[in-house]
């Protein structure tokens, strides 16, 4: 049997270097963690010693140790020669568990390291507090409140929005989803089944791809989608056309046409969550009326507003219904209904959002430069991220000493189905500034501590731009 990937068994680990005491004591107790609880069920391979210490940027002697200690407990058998795998006495059975680090990170519990493994805004804004007051004042003439399709007066709040952009919508091609997470989720029920092909950019954003895999479809990346369209017909194409997490780049008006008729009966999934963020300030490209469209208001106001949709036709939007109805009966109503208020001052909700990221990107992009000369990157125009370039380096051990240093990254191995980003990060501009100061430099003491453990990987200084 071959060992668990070392990338998945990482993913899995989260941040089990952020605590008190000896590093293999830490890290056996996480792998106990995930025995016990069945995610690395008995019979599991487990990495070599030596494929493990590189990939967690530890010294060798801290994974013998922790397996020798997980040994002589008994969750753990080794053998010379044959490798080290979990004992038959694991006391659970095996369950699924993402190995993302995106949302391992957000499952860990507050422990005073830095959050830049997601992206976001970090606290919600003023206009939100009044939203839900004004939202609360309309509660008294609800009903029983189950909504699956969405609250009617949201439903009809995005349609004109729709409208407004120049796009025919009527409230029955939209379902109010809980974030736009639910929405990828239901398409993907939908419309994927398990060995279907699903065609995406590279990198792109990794709750997707985690979707995908999990219902068992085959990713196939491609930076030409509406090429590959021409030599393979897969079940659903997903692209961000504005802004693409992570590298903020978008598709000219040309390139998302010629993307729309490369689709033809394809189902093509446009994910514009990030498309009214533009540093600029330039309103979002109208969106196209022959693709499914996602959208939410997580980015532009607020995570913890759980508010998405889909936009697409009025039978698959009731479809997508009725596996919602079966889900969760409908997203909460007094978010709903916050939300109606929102979009009726959309314009200033918007504005307000883009000027603090194009602050806290200048004030991301100083630090870098100044405190990591070496790092490469180009500066975003929209999104909320950068994509930046490790020279000599590989992202993903970086991003274990980062921990180590207090700030949790995303490394770009986990948004690249195709292998090609092993040497990229993911750093968001979501917070205030003195956040952002913290986080680089303790990103810069990292880095200077990683160069020094990983001679063999030269850091050799290059221009950013």
């Amino acid at each position: 049997m071959k060992p668990i990937p070392v990338d998945d068994l990482a993913g899995r680990l989260g941040r089990w270097s952020a605590g008190r005491g000896s590093l293999y004591l830490l890290l056996a107790a996480r792998l106990r963690e995930l025995i016990d609880e069945g995610l690395l069920p008995p019979g599991t391979v487990l990495p070599p010693d030596r494929s493990l210490a590189s990939g967690l940027a530890v010294g060798r002697t801290t994974v013998i140790a922790a397996y020798d200690l997980l040994r002589q407990e008994g969750r753990l058998a080794r053998r010379r020669g044959s490798g080290t795998w979990v004992s038959s006495g694991g006391r659970a059975a095996a369950r699924e568990e993402t190995a993302n680090p995106m949302f391992v990170n957000l499952l860990e519990p507050p422990d005073g390291v830095l959050q830049f493994a997601c992206a976001g805004p970090m606290a919600p804004p003023g206009r939100l507090v009044e939203a839900h007051r004004r939202a609360a004042d309309r509660l008294a003439g609800e009903d029983l409140g189950y909504h699956p399709s969405g609250h009617p007066a949201l439903r009809a709040a995005l349609a004109a929005r729709y409208r407004d952009l120049g796009v025919p919508t009527t409230a029955g091609q939209v379902l109010v989803t809980t974030g736009a997470q639910q929405a990828l989720a239901l398409l993907t029920r939908a419309l994927v089944r398990p060995g279907d092909e699903v065609l995406v950019q590279a990198p792109t954003y990794p709750g997707a791809l985690d979707l995908f895999r999990e219902v068992g479809a085959v990713v196939r990346a491609d930076d030409d989608l509406a090429g590959a369209l021409g030599r393979r017909t897969p079940a659903l194409v997903y692209a961000m056309p504005a802004f693409r997490n992570p590298t903020g780049s978008s598709l000219s008006p040309l390139e998302r046409a010629r993307l729309t008729r490369s689709a033809g009966d394809v189902p093509l999934v446009f994910d514009e969550v990030l498309a009214d963020l533009d540093l600029s300030g330039a309103p979002a490209a109208p969106p196209d009326p022959g693709a499914i469209t996602v959208g939410s208001l997580s980015k532009v106001v607020w995570g913890g507003l759980r508010v998405g949709w889909v936009r697409a036709d009025a039978a698959l939007v009731a479809r997508l219904a009725r596996f919602k109805a079966v889900h969760d009966l409908g997203s909460a109503v007094l978010d709903q209904l916050a939300a109606v208020e929102l979009l009726a001052d959309f314009a200033a909700v918007r504005s307000e959002r883009v000027t603090a990221l194009r602050r806290q990107h200048e004030h991301l992009c100083a630090r870098v430069r100044e405190e990591l000369p070496q790092w490469e990157f180009t500066p975003a125009e929209g999104g909320q991220t950068l994509w930046v370039r490790l020279p000599d380096a590989d992202a993903a051990s970086y991003a274990q000493v980062a921990l180590r240093h207090g700030v949790a990254v995303l490394p770009g191995g986990s948004l690249d189905p195709t292998g090609r980003s092993a040497d990229r990060l993911r750093l968001p501009f979501t917070a205030e500034p003195p956040v952002i100061s913290a986080a680089v430099t303790a990103l810069a003491a990292a880095w200077r501590a990683f160069g020094v453990d990983h001679p063999h990987r030269p850091l050799v200084p290059s221009m950013s731009v």
